[in-house]
């Protein structure tokens, strides 16, 4: 039984059901490019629809700074949810208040209706009593299947849990039963790949990983940081040189934990930060003093196939190399893929995650066969650090 209640613990008929939900998509034109986002809540919206609850949809969309403008509301957002869901889903143009409870009343078995963006009143952010009880005044149960606003304790995504019965939504469920997988109890040996380009923005996620995986694949230009640490020329690469101390630190932290820390041992090389870049193979040993590391070399990504190959789970945040730019993409790719067998042939538990991560291994062609990818960015990172998601929290039973 897992440890928060989802749908399965409630008989949702008749009720006004509030599900916070992440309708932050990116829009041109008022038409909506990318709808993962809507995709992913639509098994929970068409359940609560199919159940015959009164389905009300809860979402912010980007940073209004002054109340309710043009730019920032939800409604071209409800057409989309409708195409996606290919259901009617009506739109109230107040989060609270009479028009909202309007909306809401009109609302038969089985209907759905989005109101307007609930970030256009300050007390949202502030998680305010009074907004609280305003959105609260609209329903009879709260459903959360926006894991990636949960590590913010706003009033949609916290103090609604607070007020109403409250359950997680089908795609918060699998998200943290996937998380639950890959750090909370995970199957051993755990291995963790973190990329990316600097050391400076994962310092609570290394700290935290050192303690929890048996061994830690470091790339990207962070791992420049570690390598120039211990006295590796990286010639004009991307480095924090001023954090050289901490790299060790952070070494000595694993050593005492017992987990490996996986380093390339060699490194392709370029001059210029652009695709198709003249470039070729090195040692460390060799590093030219005007040449640029832009990936990890031949013997590193057999070096990191062998360690996941060791793994039965894996966790994966961030980039090997520069994977944006052809063909420094190659150690990204070629783990990305290894990662995905290893998963399809049932060896492996694989969990990924962050914009960057998300965006590579779709680039790989692998992001559907890995055991799960969150496509939500600050809050998967704060797991992988070990912070505590307030949505979440306030969810368990």
């Amino acid at each position: 039984m897992p440890a928060f209640k989802t749908l399965d613990d409630v008989d949702v008929a008749g009720k006004r059901v509030l599900v916070r939900v992440d309708l932050n998509v990116p829009v041109a034109d008022g038409v909506v490019t990318d709808a993962t986002r809507i995709e992913r809540v639509a098994p929970t919206i068409l359940e609560l629809s199919d159940k015959g609850a009164k389905v009300i949809l809860l979402a912010h969309f980007g940073r209004p700074k002054d109340g309710p403008t043009a730019e920032f509301s939800l409604k071209p957002i409800a057409h989309a949810v409708s195409k996606v869901i290919n259901r009617n889903v009506h739109f109230a143009e107040d989060s609270i208040g009479e028009k909202a409870a309007a909306a809401v009343a009109k609302l038969n078995n089985g209907d759905i209706l989005l109101l307007e963006n609930t970030r256009f009143y300050k007390g949202e952010e502030k998680n305010d009593p009074v907004y609280v009880a305003a959105l609260a005044a609209n329903g009879d149960m709260y459903v959360n299947d926006a894991f990636s606003a949960a590590h913010r304790a706003h009033a949609s995504t916290e103090g609604l849990a607070r007020v109403l019965p409250a359950h997680a939504g089908r795609t918060m469920q699998a998200e943290l039963l996937a998380l639950e997988k890959g750090l909370g109890n995970p199957e051993r040996p755990v291995v963790a790949i973190v990329g990316g380009a600097k050391v400076s923005s994962k310092l609570d996620l290394l700290g935290n990983l050192v303690q929890k995986v048996d061994a830690l694949v470091i790339g990207g230009g962070m791992a420049n940081t570690f390598l120039a640490a211990q006295g590796v020329k990286v010639g004009k690469s991307l480095c924090e040189h001023d954090l050289a101390a901490t790299a060790r630190e952070i070494m000595a932290k694993a050593n005492a934990a017992n987990c490996t820390i996986i380093l390339p041992v060699d490194a392709i090389v370029a001059w210029h930060f652009e695709a198709n870049a003249p470039h070729r193979a090195y040692g460390l040993d060799a590093i030219p003093d005007d040449g640029m590391i832009l990936d990890v070399g031949p013997q590193s990504i057999e070096r990191i196939k062998g360690a996941i190959d060791d793994a039965s789970t894996l966790v994966w945040n961030g980039p090997l190399g520069a994977f944006e730019l052809h063909p420094f993409d190659q150690a990204t790719v070629a783990a990305a893929r290894h990662v995905a067998a290893r998963t399809k042939a049932g060896h492996l538990v694989s969990v990924a995650g962050g914009g960057d991560t998300v965006a590579a291994l779709n680039h790989a062609g692998v992001a559907d066969d890995f055991s799960y990818v969150s496509t939500a960015g600050g809050a998967f990172l704060e797991w992988m650090e070990g912070k505590p998601l307030p949505g979440v929290d306030v969810l368990k039973r």
